[in-house]
């Protein structure tokens, strides 16, 4: 069996109203959809991470003409040619992105060769994965009331965890937000980000898992300053307070407080997730197989992380594939945690799926038992959102 094409499709829905985290305003969702189609009629499919549209044209211009023609079974050995090739100006960023969605295809296709689910391929831990509801962002005109509405659906439909932003604060000690443009949208007092909290702790009872998401964007000291303040909430985890390469900022806000830290999702591959992991910058490790090299690489920052006593809670906040291969991933890492599950409004992760996701009543995902990564993807609302 060999490799006989590789094609991407992008796909692209608008957001309205536009919401927003500390890492700016999002008014459109996207996907990167791979395909790897075999000479024996199997094809895999993959999701990469967008890289700001470019990572398309590293897929087709650079490691699609190196793998035609080889044997998609020999996915270790792929992996470390295309990771090789790139080097000079890959190991991180959009070529990593571009290798992710490549790997996670393969995976699928020697999934559907073997006839076994992606999760029993890899070495299955379990055949149902705890999600938590990825939300509570923030939004023009969305009271604390309507916040706090939001986590008890949450807790009504079934999860007994939530995720919600903070951090789009007028001065955060650190420069970086403001960068990102849009920053006064929705700009809230620190003592405002208290509340909030407080009102989605009250919705979700004191037994709920409650994580809060900083998006980078705030100082060591001013990090640890909320942090202290945060504690009466009984948090599972800080996501992200500082800046992804301020690895020194991290430890110490990681061993002034009680809470876990969790991050970096922003960084990439082993070898950044090793300073994180190893310096003790993380308590909890969030990849994205979409980002962060797929399934291969995913399995060595896992075990990586396991050495160091570390668990991992995957990254998954972009489409409907991506969501399903970290489902996969959650399943057969044994230091996995939880699975995010992005709850806001997006049709390239509603719709893209002939049979969705479901969530059972003890807040767990089943995994499907069909070859691959399980998944038929409808054609149809492919053509919907295709950026041509």
């Amino acid at each position: 069996m060999k490799i006989k094409d590789i094609r991407t499709t992008t796909l692209a829905c608008r957001v309205d109203p536009p919401y927003a985290s500390a890492a700016g305003v999002q008014s459109q969702r996207g996907a990167l959809l791979v395909e790897i189609e075999t000479d024996s009629g199997i094809t895999g499919i993959g999701e990469a991470g967008l890289g700001g549209g470019a990572t398309a044209t590293v897929i087709a211009k650079t490691l699609a003409p190196m793998l035609i023609g080889e044997d998609p079974l020999l996915i270790e050995g792929l992996w470390q040619k295309m990771f090789a090739r790139t080097r000079q100006y890959g190991r991180r960023g959009i070529a990593m992105h571009a290798i992710s969605g490549i790997d996670i295809a393969l995976w699928d296709i020697a999934g559907k060769v073997a006839g076994l689910p992606v999760y029993k391929l890899l070495g299955a831990c379990r055949d149902r994965v705890e999600a938590y509801a990825s939300g509570g962002f923030y939004q023009e005109g969305k009271s604390v009331a309507e916040l706090a509405a939001e986590a008890e659906d949450y807790r009504a439909r079934g999860f007994k965890g939530m995720k919600m932003k903070i951090g789009r604060n007028p001065s955060t000690q650190t420069h970086l937000r403001q960068l990102l443009g849009n920053s006064t949208f929705c700009e809230v007092d620190p003592s405002e980000d208290l509340a909030r909290i407080a009102a989605v702790r009250d919705a979700l009872g004191p037994q709920a898992k409650l994580m809060v998401d900083v998006n980078c964007a705030w100082s060591s000291d001013f990090a640890i300053r909320m942090g202290r303040e945060m504690e009466r909430f009984n948090l599972y985890w800080i996501e992200e307070p500082v800046a992804t390469d301020d690895i020194e900022g991290s430890i110490k806000v990681a061993d002034a407080l009680t809470t876990p830290i969790a991050g970096y999702e922003t960084e990439l591959g082993l070898y950044g997730f090793r300073e994180l992991i190893g310096r003790g910058a993380v308590d909890i490790v969030q990849v994205d197989v979409a980002w962060s090299g797929g399934f291969s690489e995913g399995r060595r920052i896992a075990a990586y992380a396991q050495a160091h006593h570390r668990m991992i809670a995957p990254h998954a906040f972009a489409g409907a594939v991506l969501l399903m291969a970290s489902l996969h991933f959650a399943a057969a890492t044994p230091n996995a945690m939880v699975l995010e599950w992005d709850q806001n409004p997006n049709a390239v992760r509603e719709e893209l799926l002939t049979e969705p996701l479901r969530l059972e009543n003890d807040s767990t995902v089943k995994l499907p038992e069909r070859a691959g990564l399980g998944i038929e993807l409808d054609r149809a609302a492919i053509d919907r959102y295709r950026v041509t």
